[in-house]
């Protein structure tokens, strides 16, 4: 778990208490302690644990019935038995009974440090998937966007402030960031949500066709236009149209989409008279529409006419945290789609995935998933289903965050991370893949603050 965990260690030998306390509170875990059974049974009734450390053998009650107890308390709680009297039966009735792990005694501290990491990235995938069925499963208007990233709480609370109003909004953000559903989201909420949503990619089409399919056409218009027929405009009477990618439109389209915007109407092709609209207007571009408008390229009429809303969508990057979330999700609709029977994702292939920069958002996450569902094999999908370009670190983006570049310190301090993670923790193999000697990789984790010890 990458934020601080709670962890309960019950043994009656106090030596061993110790030392597993050490470790644990080294790791930045908060720890609580006990050195009789009756005691822990006590604290798990009141206070909850990410990992509980029991030795197998005590006085009164045994470490399988704090195991017991923790998963009828408790059911999504690793626990680990330790015991100085480990035999292959002790080892299959603790693992058959639920325990994530038994250690024999004497431990190793560095066995110790890694079962406890894997135990907690255990605990936080479940718990992750759990959050994930809960967000699925409410009843909410609009469609449901997968996040736990305080930045997209804090702007969906902005949507849906905004949504409430008829009030123009102009969404920004990569491509691949969810655009349309966050217009599909604002609609849903707002109180045009019985009308009708409609959506049209402004880049997609020539001018001539883009006019058409926004404003219709009177029988007789143009040379096969054999019936008069309505624009997305008019469909979207009493609903919500949504213009994404709204700075490939040509400024005489510009023109006339500021006219239905300011006048309320529209005049089909063909025709002479104009038509009443009562629309919701959302629009959406990847690029920065103030950089366009300076360039000369967008009109600063129709940009104030569509900014009385601003929403900027953070690239996935900006948000690792809902990746897993992000991952879980596609995992159970194309599980689904394929008929497939994939249920995890393992704590190797997450780290990958995690790890990596999406120069294509949630939509390229969603590609791999996808494919590595595809090319599965058992009930997890592992990270030989994933692209080269994931396990091997070949693609990397750099974005600018808060309005600057990252500094060459803090690109090569994400790397010596990443490669210290790919090698388990492993100093000397990552020394040989930086392609620098032992004492260099120790000198530059002392310069940037990341050793620990």
């Amino acid at each position: 778990m990458s934020e601080a965990a709670r962890i309960l260690i019950v043994d009656d030998e106090v030596a061993a208490v110790e030392n597993l306390a050490h470790v644990c509170r080294k790791a930045g875990h908060e720890v609580t302690t006990r050195t009789s059974s009756s005691a822990a049974f006590e604290l798990l009734e009141s206070q909850e644990f990410d990992l509980v450390l029991s030795d197998l053998r005590m006085e009164r009650v045994d470490g399988m019935a704090i195991l017991r107890r923790v998963k009828e308390l408790q059911p999504e709680t690793a626990v680990v038995l330790i015991t100085g009297y480990a035999t292959l039966d002790s080892a299959v009735a603790a693992m058959k009974a639920g325990a994530f792990h038994y250690i024999a005694k004497p431990f190793r501290l560095d066995e110790v440090r890694e079962v406890v990491r894997t135990a907690l990235e255990l605990v936080r995938l479940k718990r992750e998937n759990r959050q994930l069925k809960r967000q699925l499963n409410q009843e909410q208007a609009g469609p449901t966007i997968i996040t736990q990233d305080a930045g997209m709480l804090r702007l969906l609370d902005t949507a849906r402030q905004v949504a409430a109003t008829d009030t123009t909004v102009l969404i920004g953000g990569e491509s691949g960031t969810g655009k349309e559903l966050l217009a599909r989201y604002i609609h849903g909420h707002s109180g045009r949500r019985e009308g009708c949503f409609q959506a049209l990619n402004c880049g997609a089409l020539q001018e001539e066709l883009l006019a058409n399919e926004l404003f219709g056409h009177e029988k007789g218009a143009y040379t096969g236009a054999s019936e008069a027929r309505p624009g997305l405009i008019e469909s979207a009477q009493g609903g919500t149209l949504f213009l994404d990618e709204i700075a490939e439109m040509s400024s005489a389209m510009q023109i006339k989409l500021l006219r239905v915007i300011q006048e309320r109407e529209l005049v089909r092709l063909g025709a002479s008279h104009p038509i009443a609209v009562d629309i919701r207007l959302i629009a959406a571009s990847h690029r920065d529409l103030r950089a366009e408008v300076a360039a000369g390229r967008f009109r600063q009429d129709l940009y104030y006419r569509l900014d009385v809303v601003g929403l900027q969508l953070p690239p996935l990057a900006q948000r690792r945290d809902d990746i897993p979330l992000l991952a879980f999700y596609f995992l159970r609709k194309y599980v689904a789609r394929m008929g497939r029977h994939v249920e995890e994702i393992e704590p190797a292939a997450m780290a990958a995935l995690q790890a990596y920069d999406y120069p294509g958002n949630i939509r390229e996450l969603e590609n791999i998933i996808e494919r590595g569902v595809a090319l599965a094999h058992g009930s997890e999908l592992t990270d030989a289903s994933l692209p080269p370009s994931l396990t091997e670190r070949t693609m990397q983006v750099v974005r600018e965050e808060a309005g600057r570049l990252p500094t060459l310190a803090e690109r090569e301090t994400d790397y010596i991370r990443y490669v210290l993670e790919r090698s388990g923790g492993n100093r000397t193999r990552a020394a040989q893949i930086l392609g620098i000697d032992r004492v260099s990789l120790w000198r530059k984790l002392k310069k940037y603050g990341m050793d620990e010890g």
